[in-house]
């Protein structure tokens, strides 16, 4: 049984990206969807799917290579906010990853977006976690 399904997620993707598979299948949630989204947007993930086939649904996600290396695009996801220990931010707290470079998921009022954008719109919200 899984405690905390977004750590799942991002485990999954990672082991997925260490082992050096194409693609990668999660059970889906409302969460996990609105992150897979970012995760394109942001040019992390080549696609996705989303399947609804058993009651739960299942995300197929694409993972991204580079070409010269063969790593990986996603070096690091790391969780922030756990079950144990929420990590709320103001809008004025708002992580940078990397200077930049990476982004960091927060989920808000207005949904599921990057640091970026809650930066842009002075929304805080809950740093669900870092991807770079």
């Amino acid at each position: 049984m899984v405690t905390d399904p977004i750590s799942d997620y991002l485990t999954r993707i990672r082991n997925a990206g260490m082992a050096g598979h194409r693609v990668v299948s999660i059970p889906a949630s409302n969460v996990k969807k609105e992150m897979t989204k970012i995760l394109f947007d942001q040019g992390y993930i080549l696609s996705y799917k989303f399947e609804q086939n058993t009651v739960q649904g299942e995300i197929k996600i694409a993972l991204k290579y580079d070409k010269a290396t063969r790593k990986s695009v996603i070096q690091k996801l790391e969780r922030i906010s756990k079950p144990g220990l929420r990590k709320y931010v103001s809008a004025k707290e708002i992580p940078r990853v990397l200077n930049g470079l990476g982004i960091a998921i927060v989920s808000t009022s207005q949904g599921v977006i990057t640091n970026k954008k809650a930066k842009q719109e002075n929304i805080g919200g809950e740093v669900l976690c870092y991807i770079y």
